[in-house]
Order: C-alpha cells, then structure tokens, then sequence
C-alpha cells in the first residue's frame, strides 16, 4: 500500500545483502518513487559503483545514486542538509534500521520508518559478509555472488586433462564449471576448413570465455570451475601466431583466481579429430609454466593418474573454500 510520494533509502550497501533487500523492498511498497543513496568512500572493495549495479539489477524500479562519503557519521544534521542537497528536495519519509534514522528524518522534516533494528528477521551485516563472504552466501543475490565465488582455473597443453578435471572437481563440490570456448570456436572454425587465426578472434573469444565465466558465478556453489581462462588465451595467440597480443593479455590482467592448476603431460595425447599439436605439448606446458611463475599467479601442478590429480587438487582446494586460504606458488610437481 503506497503511503508517501517521494522515499529515501541512504546506506554503503558495503556489499548488497538480504537485509538490505529487505528494506529497500519494504520501502519501495510504501512510496510512489523511492530513491537509494550509496555512499562512496575511496579504496572500499567491492567500490560503490559496483554496488550501485547491483542494487539496480536487483531493485529495477529504483532509482540509485552514487553519492560522496562526507565521513561525518555522527552528525545526522549535516547529513540531512547533505542529502537536501543531492536530491533537491526532502523526501517524505526515509527508511532505515538504525537508530540514526530519527534524528535524521527530523532535520529533513520528514517520517522515519525503521525495520529489523535487532536484525531479526535478516540476521546478516556487511561487516559479516565482507570477512567470511562463503558463510553469508544464502544472503546475497547471484550478482553480488558472483563477485565473491572462488575461482579456481586449470590450464594446460592440448589433451592433457584439464576438461576431465573440471568436471570432475565440479561434480565433487557440486558446483558449476565453465566449459572452454575457444576449443568449441576453433572446432567449428576446422569444420569450414579454415586454416588461417588472427588477433581479432583471440580477443573475442577472451571475451567471450569472460563474459560466460561471470554469468557462471552467479550460480555457483561458492565455487567455481574455470577450464581455462583468458590467461591461456594469450597464450594460445602466441602458439598460433608467434607473438603476445596487448589486448587479449589486457582483457586478462584484472582477472583474479584463488587457484591455477596446471595439468600436466605425462600422459598419453589422445587425438579426437580435432587436436594438432601433439608435437608442441612440452614446448606448451613450459609456456604455461614459465608464465605462471612469471606473473606470480598461484598454481600447482597436477600430475600423475586422474585419480592422484583430482586427490590433490581437492587437497589445495578445500582450504580455499572454508576460508582458510592456501599458499601455493609451485614450480614443480611437489605439494
């Protein structure tokens, strides 16, 4: 039942939660238009840019605004004139679940309604789920999940198992993988009988390979499996192409991975009718080696049968995942 024309919501959304849903719902059902404030305080992670997106995909009927952090939090009437200020107006009512939220209706001259102050119907805070994110994770919406899952990336030569092994680490922690799109892309290139690659195809399937990581996340079980990643891209760009590519290593770099597990090749190449570089698979895993090491990413390095591959990885994974974090920087085969 809408009971106020014009209603604000003000807050960090540092990240978007359920109880922040909670509210910003309970609002919107009370009020003709209801804006949401995100207040902006330089180096918080995620940034509320982000966190805007967010809470516009999630709450498509609001209108949300980036605003200055003014770090004056004790002071309700400063913040009232600020906030006049931003808008252009008083709202009619302002929302909040804290206590903060009536003397800063008051100096704005406004109605202050407040909901869950005990956090009992959404017994979730912020500060919970920036230090434990895979704890809270029944609380957050798929956009901001995505944001928090863990990823872990196996890379490796031609057929040396990194599909067989994002499979089956998917289905041990019941979770989503993401399949590789450059191999799905060069075998229908190879059916029209296309011979020749060009730069322009490494950066899009890069991109591509991103855009369906991202989308993955969301439905992840706090986990998800990357079979390969635009890393490895570039570094097919420079098997086919002999030289690195700037954009394709640029669409790579912001990317971040808890994990890299590089497969190994020892063992057999099995030739499917679409595989050609049976006679580079050492040269390629020295190039994933050398570039691993060289760009300081955490991998380790899975070799031996399927059965000890997979028992190691879950071994340097489970940690990841319970939140305990994992240290490994492997040059060689050792755990």
């Amino acid at each position: 039942m809408v009971n106020w024309k014009r209603g604000l919501v003000i807050g960090k959304f540092y990240p978007p939660h359920r109880g922040h849903k909670l509210l910003i719902d309970t609002a919107r059902a009370g009020v003709a238009a209801l804006t949401v404030l995100v207040c902006d305080k330089p180096g918080q992670q995620p940034p509320a840019s982000l966190r805007a997106i967010w809470l516009r995909e999630i709450h498509p009927d609001v209108t949300v605004i980036v605003i200055p952090d003014i770090g004056q939090d004790d002071d309700s009437q400063v913040w009232a004139t600020y906030t006049i200020q931003i808008l252009g107006y008083a709202p009619d009512v302002v929302f909040t679940s804290e206590d903060y939220g009536y003397a800063y209706a008051r100096f704005m001259g406004c109605q202050h309604v407040q909901l869950d102050r005990a956090r009992r119907m959404v017994p979730c805070s912020g500060t919970q789920v920036r230090a434990d994110p895979l704890s809270w994770w029944d609380f957050l919406e798929p956009c901001v999940r995505a944001y928090y899952a863990r990823r872990v990336c196996i890379v490796g030569a031609e057929s040396s198992g990194t599909t067989t092994m994002a499979q089956a680490l998917a289905a041990h922690y019941q979770t989503t993988w993401v399949a590789e799109y450059g191999r799905e892309y060069s075998i229908k290139k190879m059916q029209t009988g296309q011979e020749q690659w060009e730069s322009a195809e490494f950066v899009h399937i890069a991109t591509e390979q991103s855009r369906r990581e991202d989308w993955a996340a969301r439905t992840a079980n706090r986990l998800l499996i990357c079979d390969t990643d635009a890393f490895a891209t570039s570094i097919w760009h420079q098997r086919y192409l002999g030289r690195r590519e700037a954009t394709v290593e640029a669409i790579a770099a912001p990317r971040q991975y808890a994990l890299y597990l590089l497969t190994d090749v020892d063992i057999p190449f099995v030739q499917d009718g679409f595989r050609d570089g049976e006679h580079i698979r050492h040269w390629m895993h020295a190039i994933f080696l050398a570039e691993l090491q060289a760009q300081a990413k955490p991998f380790a390095l899975l070799s031996g049968s399927h059965p000890a591959r997979l028992r190691k990885a879950i071994s340097l994974i489970d940690p990841l995942i319970q939140g305990l974090g994992v240290n490994v920087t492997l040059s060689g085969g050792s755990a």
